[in-house]
Parts: structure tokens; C-alpha cells; sequence
């Protein structure tokens, strides 16, 4: 039998039949043996083939076999960090929430994310939530964050959940897709969920008052069907994002607007740092690319990590500066 995993708790799976039914699933133990670099081998999308197990209480399912994904977005496992967490597969776009303080999301964070989305071709669309708790200096830190992806070419779009905001235009772009929301935790995620599909009532929390930061009310990933012809993955926020499975010579090639000047510079391998006649250093200085994606390339670049950090826009644009100089 086949069937879609729409939520992973980590030991058991629950998968969607082709004909509707929900069934709880364990994996077969061979797959642990498979040599899968992932702390989890089965993630929320993945399409399996299963075999009913009928006790005298209840029927459950033993998933034998993965198809093959179509993608998949990863992060380094925060306890193993030779692994990476498949966060789901099988994905048709990514909204990547974001909020500029409430909690702060930063610059380094989401093009991270862009990045690994990038790699693994699924498209990404900024949500800037939360707009209508804005004050004048946080409205401009937003609309420069909006300018710099809208420069690049990447869609966002400016959200209220509360107040119902760009939630339509949400809704349209999602029918007839598999979607998923992800950023970090208080930015919102199901809450918007809950704006746009009231009957699911997802579990909210508000933010910590003393840390600035989201509390985790999603555990795990989950996939829901919605009443306007779409699914969504709600997956648990993510305090950082560590990049895996990436060569350095490769990084500048997921930065579409350094992949579009590459071939421009004198040296084939050139890693944009301190190579002569290259066209992204060139490009910088005319300010045709923005100094924070410069910034989060060379970070990437020089294998740091993206750590549990808070700082936001003020913090990336004093590191901007400081590199300029």
C-alpha cells in the first residue's frame, strides 16, 4: 500500500492512504542501516509503501520502502553535527516567516535558508508577519529587509494574522500545492495557520517577555489538508540554521545575484574573497549587491555556524559597514 507521512514524532509515522484512511506507521529497522546521513530518514512528505499490522486492538502499518523525493529542505542536526534533519520533502514552495523583533530575525538566518532552499531547488517567499505592530523605526527596518530579497528577486509579502492582512493573497498562492511554513518559533506560523484554516486550532504561545524569543508549540512537522485545495507543513521553529553538504566553490552559485555575475570574474574558481578583477567585489562596490548577503556568503563560506543569535538589522548593517571599510 502507498500512502503520504503527514506527521513524524519521531518513532511513529502517521500516513495518509491513497483512498483517505490515517494510519499509524513504525519504520522497518533497516532503514537505520542504510547509512543515511539523517537523524530522521522518513520526514512529513515523503511518499512510502507500507504493510498493515492488525492486532486485536487497532491496525497500524510497517513502512517499508521510500520513494524518491522530488527535494527536500535540510538544517544541520543541532546534537550531531556530522548529520542533517530532513525538515519535509516533496515541497512546492517554502514561506520563510519573518519578524524584525518580535522575535528578531536576521539577515544571516534568512539567507541561510535561502540558500539551502536554493540548493535544493524549491521556491522560497519571504512573509514579513506581524506589520501591524510596527512603530515608524521598525516599519523602515522591514521595508529595507523587503528591498534587499526584492532586489535579488525573491516574492514577500506583508502579513497581519491578527488583523487578516495579505491573507487572501497568501491563500491564492497556495492552492493546489504542498506548501510549508518555517522560521523561527513566535514568528507566527500557526497562528497564521489558524488565520487561514480557523477549524484546525493549532496551539499558540505568546512570546517570552524576558528572552524576546518564541516558545515551541509545534513539536513536530505536520502536514494538514485545507478547505481552499491546498496542504501546508507546520514544522517547529528553528533557532538556527546550519548549512550541510556543500562544497565552498559551490555556495556563491545559491546568491542568484552572484551566480548571474560569476562568469564575469578572472578566475574560474573564484570565491569572491580576495581574487582580483571579480565581479561580485566589483558589484559590491557600486552597491549593486546588498553588503548583508555578502556578509552571510562569506559566513557560510567560512563554515560558522548560525548560533541561537538575536541581533537583527542594526548589528548586520554595523557588520556591513565594518567590511566596507
Amino acid at each position: 500500500m502507498t500512502g503520504t507521512v503527514y506527521k513524524s514524532t519521531g518513532s511513529w509515522y502517521t500516513v495518509k492512504s491513497e483512498s483517505g484512511d490515517f494510519i499509524e506507521c513504525r519504520m522497518k529497522g533497516k532503514f537505520r542501516m542504510k547509512g543515511i546521513k539523517s537523524t530522521n530518514p522518513i520526514a512529513v512528505g515523503d511518499v512510502v509503501d507500507y504493510e498493515l499490522e492488525e492486532s486485536s486492538d487497532t491496525v497500524t502499518g510497517t513502512i517499508h520502502n521510500i520513494h524518491e523525493r522530488k527535494n527536500y529542505i535540510v538544517r544541520k542536526s543541532v546534537n550531531l553535527s556530522h548529520q542533517m534533519h530532513i525538515i519535509a520533502s516533496n515541497i512546492d514552495c517554502v514561506f520563510l516567516l519573518v519578524t524584525i523583533n518580535n522575535p528578531p530575525t536576521t539577515f544571516n538566518f534568512i539567507d541561510r535558508f535561502l540558500v539551502t532552499a536554493e540548493a535544493y531547488g524549491i521556491e522560497t517567499v519571504l512573509i514579513f508577519n506581524k506589520i501591524d505592530t510596527f512603530d515608524e523605526a521598525t516599519l523602515d527596518e522591514q521595508l529595507y529587509m523587503q528591498y534587499v530579497y526584492e532586489q535579488v528577486g525573491y516574492k514577500c509579502l506583508r502579513i497581519s494574522s491578527t488583523e487578516g492582512k495579505g491573507v487572501e493573497e497568501l491563500k491564492g498562492m497556495m492552492i493546489g500545492k504542498v506548501t510549508m511554513f518555517s522560521g523561527h518559533s513566535g514568528v507566527g506560523k500557526s497562528t497564521l495557520v489558524n488565520a487561514m484554516e480557523p477549524s484546525l486550532h493549532l496551539k499558540t504561545k505568546m512570546i517570552s517577555t524576558a528572552s524576546k524569543q518564541g516558545q515551541h508549540t509545534t513539536t513536530f512537522a505536520e502536514m494538514f489538508d485545507l478547505s481552499f485545495g491546498a496542504r501546508i507543513i507546520d514544522t517547529p521553529g528553528i533557532k538556527g540554521f546550519g548549512i550541510v553538504d556543500m562544497e565552498k566553490e559551490e555556495v556563491s552559485g545559491y546568491f542568484p545575484e552572484f551566480f548571474k555575475l560569476k562568469d564575469q570574474c578572472k578566475f574560474n574558481n573564484c570565491l569572491h574573497k580576495d581574487e582580483p578583477h571579480c565581479a561580485i567585489k566589483a558589484a559590491l562596490e557600486r552597491d549593486e549587491i546588498a553588503w548583508s548577503r555578502y556578509n552571510s556568503y562569506l559566513k557560510i563560506l567560512e563554515g560558522e555556524d548560525e548560533h541561537y543569535r538575536t541581533d537583527i538589522y542594526n548589528d548586520d548593517r554595523a557588520a556591513s559597514d565594518e567590511t566596507r571599510k
